[in-house]
């Protein structure tokens, strides 16, 4: 008995040990994950907590046209180009949209909410982009200037690079009764100018949010682990029928994405680097 209760202490001693190593070696923003897609296996999310399935459609103004699977032929899985295994190729603008659906993948609340938005992008800007204004990425349940999370590239070369967290249209238009409407959405933006994204290279890109609602609302840009601006004090409400809200992807859109991920909470500066310094990707912590 004795030696029985020796041995038992050994082990425990070791699996507690195990599990410390697992914890230092754990990112502690991995249980805020709500939806992950590698694109290793497709399309389909790796985790999601609503819709796993990626939707095409004809256009933003058809969006009752959606069917499930990326049925847009410009656009493919390309294999080991990845910034992590393989990633998502956007060969060339169209009318075509491709999204997932919010519910769900997004912690969405219409009265508090917080959240961080992480991907990569490989691409040069200069050269790859067709005119006119690309969003890489665009959250919304109508357009990008009501009630709309995103980032984008401007429509003209040497192209800057922006995020844009824009409340509800018929609120933060008010605003412009006494100023001009540029200036008010400028309040909404962090600009980014000679971004640096490559063609040979992935750039991390990175969105935080945090009290969207609220007069303590806050929203940062992060590209290579790096804040480069903060949206302060904007207290436009956000309001969806979260029903057709949609995470679109790629509008007008031409490189490679990778590492698509969505957190229910705004990581701190130090997780941001952390994520961004995952070797194995987002995958490794899971």
């Amino acid at each position: 008995m004795k030696y029985l209760t020796i041995y038992q202490t050994i082990i425990g001693v070791l699996f507690l040990s195990l599990l410390s190593c697992e914890s230092s070696s754990s990112p502690g923003f991995k249980n805020a994950l709500t939806f992950y897609v590698s694109f290793d296996n497709g399309t389909q999310a790796d985790v999601a907590l609503g819709d796993a399935s990626i939707y095409t459609a004809d256009s933003r103004k058809n969006l009752d046209s959606a069917e499930v699977g990326m049925t847009n032929t410009d656009h493919e899985i390309v294999k080991g180009k990845g910034r992590v295994g393989d990633a998502f190729r956007f060969g060339k603008k169209s009318s075509k949209v491709i999204f997932y659906k919010s519910k769900g993948n997004i912690a969405y609340d219409p009265q508090n909410w917080s959240g961080t938005v992480s991907f990569w992008l490989s691409l040069d800007p200069s050269t790859d982009l067709e005119p006119g204004f690309t969003d890489p990425i665009q959250i919304t349940d109508t357009r990008y200037d009501d009630a709309s999370i995103w980032v984008d590239f401007t429509k003209e070369n040497p192209r800057d690079f922006r995020l844009g967290i824009i409340g509800d249209k018929d609120v933060w238009t008010l605003d412009t009764l006494n100023s001009p409407v540029d200036e008010e959405l400028e309040k909404r933006f962090v600009r980014v100018k000679k971004p640096p994204f490559t063609k040979n290279s992935w750039t991390h890109v990175l969105i935080t949010y945090d009290g969207l609602g609220t007069a303590q609302s806050l929203a940062s840009l992060y590209l290579d682990g790096k804040k480069m601006g903060t949206i302060k004090g904007i207290d436009d409400p956000f309001t969806w029928e979260l029903e057709k809200s949609n995470i679109y992807l790629g509008l007008s859109f031409i490189g490679l994405m990778d590492e698509l991920a969505i957190f229910n909470t705004p990581l701190t500066d130090d997780q941001v680097m952390e994520l961004y310094q995952l070797k194995g990707g987002i995958k490794s912590m899971l």
